[in-house]
């Protein structure tokens, strides 16, 4: 598969040292942008969680010369607008010394402040620009590893992405900061302080890793969006978007040539700065089971995980094919003792959950059906696990995983914007594109013993982290041990 790409992939970087993927593909007058972004909520500083995302949301606000009526007076409003701020947060830190009178005066400027700088803004005038010249599947998102920003254009709009994506992040304006903050803050509340399973995987993240920023919600605690600045965003940019820090992707009917010339009209001035170091918090051994309990009325909910390596090991590969062994359609073993069996309504494994970066977890997900306790379906996942441990996988069972890897990979390369994505990701933590594929050959090369070795060395109890939601005081606890 990889001789398909060679003669169609170029790859180029500029002096301040962004890189760029190209991928020709001419069957279709259109190409994808993807720009890869390697900052997540994993590089977060302590006390600003959810800045990484909020990041995101700020990229898509406009920049000195797109979404300003008048750009000189909108950042005097803005200066303005944040020195109030900053005051009014360092008077609530005095917490019970507070000022009460002191805080009412200045959350008054503050509003008065804000209403002057939304007052010069022409909302949604990116998106605008963009929807104007034919743009489809515009978004973006934040995971724990990377922000990745994306979307297509007709071909010969390619200049637009250059023009409009080196703007946004050499001129970012950062502006309506407070305003999407509140919208952040309402996500928030929606998906995981409203919803059962949100707060689940909350619970279970914060429960698994004590020390790594895995542990963190890529929304933010509640507590830190509260006090996140415009300030603090500011730095956060200037740390983690650097040409250095960023990929490009870029897939469809282009000419590789003058995509680099547009590459360096358009991103060679911005300055090159220094790559950010990687988090230094490393996770300690798990040395004993830890378990979190909801009890609540809703739907019974079941979470295990144990902690791997990251995507770096030599047995990543191999969480892939125990993934598709367990759950991995409707022959699975998983799928079949529980789900074909009425046992559970839906069963999922997760080969690298939350994140792959750094050392994570192999997860899997259960729901309970109607009836069926979830410390059963633990049980039940516990045998599964400890058969592999036991007697290992058929070869049939692994053929069938790497059949489907395959058949995976061809189906996310099958469009422009699986192709800039994957590549541009490749490129930015693994220097190159064609790691793609060599993980594809690192899978077709695993033997069942590397499946029932990796089995038993990573599912132990004292491995384990488990969390579940329960409607009742049953505190039963499983005895299949997974030792």
């Amino acid at each position: 598969m990889l001789r398909q790409f060679e003669d169609k992939v170029t790859t180029f970087t500029l002096d301040n040292g962004l890189d760029f993927v190209v991928v020709e593909r001419h069957d279709a007058p259109v190409a994808s942008f993807a720009t890869y972004a390697d900052v997540g909520s994993v590089d977060e500083p302590q006390g600003k969680t959810g800045i990484a995302h909020m990041f995101e949301h700020m990229a898509f606000k406009g920049t000195t010369t797109i979404s300003t009526k008048n750009i000189e007076k909108e950042m005097q409003a803005l200066e303005r607008q944040e020195e109030i701020y900053l005051q009014l947060r360092r008077e609530r830190a005095k917490g019970p010394q507070a000022d009460s009178s002191r805080i009412a005066e200045l959350e008054e400027q503050f509003e008065q402040a804000t209403t002057e700088a939304e007052s010069y803004i022409e909302k949604g005038e990116f998106e605008n620009i963009l929807e104007r010249n034919g743009v489809s599947g515009l978004n973006a998102t934040t995971s724990a590893d990377a922000t990745r920003y994306f979307y297509s254009l007709p071909a010969n709009k390619a200049e637009l992405f250059f023009a409009l994506e080196s703007d946004r992040f050499a001129n970012p304006v950062l502006r309506e900061f407070y305003t999407e903050r509140d919208v952040v803050m309402e996500e928030r509340r929606q998906r995981t302080e409203s919803s059962p399973t949100g707060r689940l995987v909350e619970e279970f993240l914060t429960t698994a890793f004590k020390a790594h920023p895995y542990g963190n919600p890529t929304i933010g605690h509640m507590s830190d969006l509260k006090k996140l600045s415009r300030t603090d965003a500011k730095q956060f940019f200037e740390t983690h978007y650097s040409p250095r820090n960023l990929t490009i992707g870029i897939a469809g009917d282009v000419d590789p040539e003058q995509m680099r010339a547009f590459a360096e009209k358009y991103f060679g001035d911005l300055p090159g700065g220094d790559e950010p170091l990687p988090v230094r918090t490393e996770e300690p051994e798990q040395i004993s089971e830890r378990r979190v309990i909801i009890r609540e009325q809703t739907q019974p909910f079941v979470m295990i995980g144990f902690h791997r390596g990251s995507m770096q090991s030599e047995d990543a590969p191999v969480y892939d094919v125990l993934s598709d062994v367990l759950t991995g359609g409707r022959t699975s073993r998983l799928y079949e003792s529980l789900v074909t069996e009425e046992k559970a309504l839906q069963v999922q494994a997760l080969p690298a959950f939350p994140g792959s970066k750094y050392d994570t977890m192999f997860g899997i997900f259960g729901v309970p059906n109607r009836g069926v306790s979830p410390d059963s379906v633990e049980h039940m996942i516990y045998d599964e696990l400890e058969a592999i441990k036991e007697d290992g996988i058929s070869q049939e069972e692994l053929e069938r995983a790497k059949t489907r890897a395959r058949s995976d990979l061809i189906g996310q390369l099958d469009s422009n914007q699986g192709l800039a994505l994957q590549f541009a990701q490749m490129e930015e933590l693994k220097g190159d594109w064609r790691s793609v594929f060599r993980r594809l050959d690192a899978i077709q090369a695993i033997t069942v013993e590397d499946v029932q070795r990796v089995a038993q060395n990573t599912f132990r109890r004292s491995n384990r982290t488990v969390a579940m939601i329960k409607t009742t005081d049953d505190e039963q606890q499983p005895t299949t041990a997974a030792n």
